[in-house]
């Protein structure tokens, strides 16, 4: 699995070379609390790395999901949307946000591996 993390708390999993997957990692969720509703970008909207993508609302806060590299969205997790407590209990699966088209794979050089990250969340 190629999974990338950004500064802002997401990951991407690029594995497939057709479309990366997208979500807010454990560590996110943990801050955040019980996940009650997620805001999804609309398929076909193309966004640059760092702008908002997305919302994410807990009983605690609301949280913007940013886009940790510029591409294309090309599906959405309709489930995550009827169901938000997924980004709780499997937010590195099931609990995924979309699915974008990378219009630049350079810019995943910019992002941690999971070390990196887990170091950088422990500090956060």
């Amino acid at each position: 699995m190629s999974i990338h993390f950004s500064k802002d708390h997401e990951w991407i999993n690029s594995a497939d070379a057709n479309a990366a997957v997208v979500g807010i990692t454990v560590h996110a969720q943990d801050a955040l609390g019980d996940v009650v509703f997620v805001d999804l970008p609309e398929v076909g909207k193309t966004f640059a790395q760092g702008e908002v993508a997305g919302v994410v609302e807990s009983v605690k806060a609301a949280a913007d999901v940013y886009m940790p590299i510029s591409g294309e969205i090309v599906e959405v997790n309709e489930a995550l949307r009827n169901d938000p407590s997924l980004a709780n209990s499997d937010p590195l699966g099931a609990g995924w946000f979309f699915k974008v088209k990378l219009s630049e794979p350079a810019q995943l050089g910019e992002l941690m591996d999971e070390t990196s990250y887990n170091s950088f969340a422990a500090n956060a």
